[in-house]
């Protein structure tokens, strides 16, 4: 299998955007599923964005459905590296996910490889033409026809390093070529011969017209057939009695117990309903401390891996070693702050979009309150601000400031 990694930046385009009529079909995609369940559509979004970019999945357009569906960057990055259905480098014109699990492995899925080998070179790379690059895949889900490939959208099954040349060159030429079995095989029926359902009697009518004259012949035996009603009727209401079982099932005791020792039953007996140990128990468990939902999420969004600014005066030189606002000094200009809240009003910096409780209380304590504070920032302020709360980049990202001009105007 291939290492699962991202292009390298001189293949990766500056920017990603879908296409209005693809934007349309986003929508529709997430309006699929319920509020706060809109990352399910991440799979469909990022499918449709390879299929526009030509075959592959560059980052630009991971972080742009990420930012569509509201979802960390790294949560769409780790989708996007998981699953060989998305192609993660440039690919050919035809594009070969080889299946190379057990059943084709054993079938021919290793020869197959071989021949790729020979006329492509390495998995991952594309051939000098552009029309082919190749990728072996855990299991496609052909295993009865095996071996196959995929082929950008279709399958290709029961193949042999020949057929399988041969389908490349007819690909190539832009001759026609059959989907499926290339053995004239239907299905997934067996390969060499059909050798089963083949007794003529399961189709004609027959068999169930044999079963049928017999039940004719038992209802027209005439007096003999009361006796024998009345013989089942007996052996039934013998087994019956003998064969004793609930009504329905027990479902892991006996129909007949009851509920013990509950609160109806206690009160019942004149008991209290609850017993005071039990009440003792409850006054001595603490209940676990109930979390912020706006912490949790800054935490999660603290788990994204850091990313570049693309602020003036922040970069690598920063020391490793030093405190925060030393890291910070060396990265811009720090903003000037507030000794207080104008009016003693604060402004609720968590209604930014990336700031929670936490980075709230750093911002006042650098004497950050208002909305009009982080809008009015300039690109060293932004720089200053990005070290010292050791997100590098995420401003930009977020577009605090932006976010911040428009809270503003808000208030006015």
């Amino acid at each position: 299998m291939a290492n699962r990694r991202l292009a390298p930046a001189a293949e990766q385009p500056q920017d990603f955007a879908f296409t209005p009529e693809n934007a349309d079909w986003a929508r529709g995609q997430i309006a699929k599923y319920p509020e706060g369940r809109q990352a399910s559509a991440v799979i469909p979004l990022l499918w449709k964005a390879q299929e526009q970019n030509g075959g592959w999945l560059p980052q630009k357009a991971i972080e742009a459905v990420a930012d569509q569906l509201g979802m960390p960057h790294i949560r769409v990055l780790e989708v996007a590296t998981f699953y060989t259905m998305f192609a993660l480098e440039p690919v050919g014109r035809y594009w070969i996910q080889v299946c190379g699990t057990v059943p084709c492995d054993c079938c021919g899925a290793k020869e197959l490889k071989a021949a790729l080998h020979d006329r492509l070179g390495p998995s991952g790379h594309v051939s000098a033409d552009g029309n082919f690059s190749w990728l072996e895949v855990e299991c496609l889900g052909a295993c009865c026809n095996a071996p196959m490939v995929q082929i950008n959208q279709d399958y290709y099954e029961d193949l042999t390093p020949e057929s399988l040349n041969k389908l490349m060159d007819d690909l190539a030429a832009g001759r026609p070529v059959k989907v499926g079995s290339q053995i004239g095989r239907i299905s997934s029926e067996p390969k060499d011969a059909v050798n089963t359902l083949t007794d003529p009697s399961l189709f004609d009518g027959s068999r169930v017209g044999a079963w049928r004259k017999r039940f004719e012949q038992t209802e027209g035996a005439g007096p003999s057939e009361e006796g024998t009603k009345r013989d089942e009727a007996a052996s039934t209401e013998a087994r019956v009695a003998d064969e004793t079982k609930p009504a329905r099932p027990s479902a892991g005791r006996a129909n007949e117990s009851k509920a013990v020792d509950a609160p109806a039953e206690r009160a019942s007996a004149g008991e209290t309903p609850v017993k005071p140990q039990d009440q003792a128990d409850a006054r001595d468990a603490q209940a676990p401390a109930a979390q912020d939902p706006a912490v949790e999420e800054d935490k999660l969004l603290r788990t994204e891996p850091p990313q570049h600014p693309a602020a003036v005066g922040a970069g690598d030189d920063v020391p490793e070693g030093e405190n925060p606002e030393a890291r910070a000094d060396a990265a811009g200009t720090r903003p000037k702050g507030l000794d207080a809240p104008r009016e003693d009003r604060p402004d609720d910096l968590t209604k930014i979009k990336g700031i929670g409780p936490i980075n709230q209380r750093r911002l006042n304590d650098l004497g950050i309150w208002h909305y009009d504070q982080i809008a009015a920032w300039s690109p060293k302020e932004v720089a200053w601000v990005s070290a010292y709360l050791a997100f590098p980049g995420r401003i930009d990202r977020e577009n605090w400031v932006g976010q911040s001009a428009d809270l503003a105007g808000s208030k006015d």
